[in-house]
């Protein structure tokens, strides 16, 4: 049985998973708005892949007994001044992430939930893949700079990294 504080943090978390999901969603409108379609079809598989790390938590915990709470969202931004901001905030966001799943796993610890505990270990490695795609993606775009033409180029290797991605 899940104590409340951990049931809490888990409902915490699933909210973040679906509103990383909608993130993810209005970056892959933008960018395909923007003639961006290899960065939209990354934004899209990212939005899906978000939505699974939400479902996961919430069947665990009702799994353990706990009670998942599906809330209100918050409305994610709409509009980008460019693709390098942003995979900014994508970086920034996914740091937040991690963040949030670390202050999750001392929480089990603290109480001694070893189950949650390893149960989480999952997100741990995915949140350094995920920091780490974020920052290999600011680089080119930092290597392009200002070469508008490098834009193709990059929108092409964006969609390629949707393959290389392991299974979940």
């Amino acid at each position: 049985m899940l104590s409340e504080n951990i049931e809490s943090a888990l409902n915490k978390q699933i909210r973040i998973e679906a509103e990383s999901s909608q993130i993810y969603l209005s970056m892959a409108c933008w960018a395909e708005s923007q003639g961006f379609e290899g960065v939209a079809e990354f934004m899209f598989a990212q939005a899906d892949e978000e939505r699974e790390h939400m479902l996961r938590l919430l069947k665990y915990l009702i799994e353990r007994g706990g009670k998942a709470i599906v809330s209100e969202l918050s409305k994610p931004t709409t509009e980008y001044t460019s693709p390098k901001k942003m995979f900014e905030e994508v970086l920034e966001h996914e740091v937040f992430v991690s963040n949030s799943i670390n202050d999750l796993v001392s929480i089990t610890f603290d109480e001694k939930d070893f189950a949650t505990h390893n149960f989480l270990q999952w997100y741990v490695a995915e949140q350094i893949e995920e920091e780490a795609t974020a920052r290999t993606i600011l680089d080119k775009i930092n290597l392009i700079g200002d070469e508008k033409s490098g834009f193709y180029l990059f929108d092409k290797d964006v969609k390629s990294m949707i393959a290389k991605k392991p299974a979940q």
